[in-house]
């Protein structure tokens, strides 16, 4: 149970973050481009309160962990009245792009603070050991979350890319796959395709991070199976 918990207290900040900027992340940029909803609404802030889905962000990653050994949730979707963008083709990929985009940040300062954890690690050995563990689920995560939301599957931010790039006509036939956007992500896990399609950019995504080597070392000891 100790190591259970402790595990839980390494992923819970860095799984927190990645779910509730990125969708902060779609709240700013819309707010930018011209539609204030996610402002109204408090959402353009890192405040994670103002996000968290007690179902998505808290229920389902304790429930996945405790089943499978690794976390995953999301976040309450942010808000956008596409009507009030600038140019709304244009603006849609924009907006859905600063999810993804914010992801890939948030790893980028995870990977920078494993740094920050050895350089300390001599002399705070008790606080750099859990700071590196929680910075490598933290870019794995970002990884993993923008990977996914790039799929080109409506809703994700992938699929509204995809929606934005095609001409009028066939955009609207393509947008009437979003009542299924959930089951083809299912089913593509079900399947084991999901992960054959996320994981090479997971890797390319990890490899042009500072400290890919300590990643990749520490990311089969951060999903390791807890003892109870």
């Amino acid at each position: 149970m100790d190591e259970i918990l402790y595990k839980l207290s390494i992923f819970a900040l860095p799984l927190l973050f990645a779910v509730t900027v990125h969708e902060a992340a779609h709240g700013w940029m819309a707010e930018k481009l011209g539609d204030g909803t996610a402002r109204m609404l408090g959402r353009v802030t890192l405040n994670p309160l103002r996000h968290i889905d007690p179902v998505g962000t808290v229920m389902v990653p304790i429930a996945v962990y405790l089943l499978s050994g690794f976390i995953f949730g999301w976040a309450k979707p942010v808000p956008v009245n596409w009507n009030n963008l600038h140019n709304t083709r244009r603006d849609v990929a924009l907006v859905s792009l600063a999810g993804p985009g914010a992801n890939f940040l948030m790893a980028l300062i995870w990977a920078l603070l494993i740094y920050l954890g050895l350089w300390i690690y001599n002399s705070l050995e008790w606080v750099a050991r859990p700071l590196i563990y929680m910075a490598v689920a933290g870019v794995l995560f970002n990884a993993i979350l923008m990977a996914l939301n790039l799929l080109p599957v409506p809703p994700l931010d992938g699929g509204r890319v995809v929606y934005s790039l095609l001409p009028p006509k066939m955009a609207q036939v393509y947008s009437r796959l979003e009542p299924y956007g959930l089951f083809i992500v299912v089913l593509l896990l079900a399947t084991g395709l999901l992960g054959m399609i996320l994981w090479p950019l997971v890797g390319l995504t990890i490899s042009i991070l500072p400290a890919t080597d300590i990643v990749t070392q520490l990311i089969p000891v951060i999903l390791s199976p807890a003892r109870s």
